[in-house]
């Protein structure tokens, strides 16, 4: 992945408003009628179909398909599996949706970086 300064801030950028516009969309859609498998199920669809013209439409053009697809689309996916589910087991507010998606933003950001840089690691010398 790419480490330049543009392209990372350009991630978490991404995955940021990703995380808030899925996790407030399912925070609006879901609540306590729902049953909380079927809420999840659904949730992962819809971050998935929310992330991708969002990707494509403002984020490719300006940071890269593979840098931010893959956390972008893992950060939609996680969003709106959790927010669903929070929703469909308590309610949650869309303020609050989109505080939770931001957060798995960042935290899916991290470990794709984190997994990246442990799968393309060159070996050293001294680790056998």
């Amino acid at each position: 992945m790419e480490t330049r300064p543009y392209f990372v801030i350009g991630d978490l950028v991404a995955c940021l408003l990703t995380g808030a516009l899925v996790g407030a969309a399912c925070a609006a859609l879901f609540g306590t009628g729902w049953n909380m498998i079927l809420a999840m199920f659904v949730g992962m669809a819809l971050g998935m179909l929310l992330a991708l013209p969002l990707n494509f439409l403002v984020f490719l053009p300006l940071v890269g398909a593979m840098e931010v697809m893959v956390p972008s689309m893992l950060t939609g996916m996680l969003a709106g599996m959790v927010v669903s589910m929070q929703g469909a087991m308590r309610g949650v507010t869309a303020l609050r949706g989109a505080e939770v998606g931001a957060t798995l933003g960042f935290a899916s950001l991290v470990g794709t970086y984190l997994l990246n840089s442990l799968l393309t690691r060159r070996s050293e010398p001294w680790i056998r």
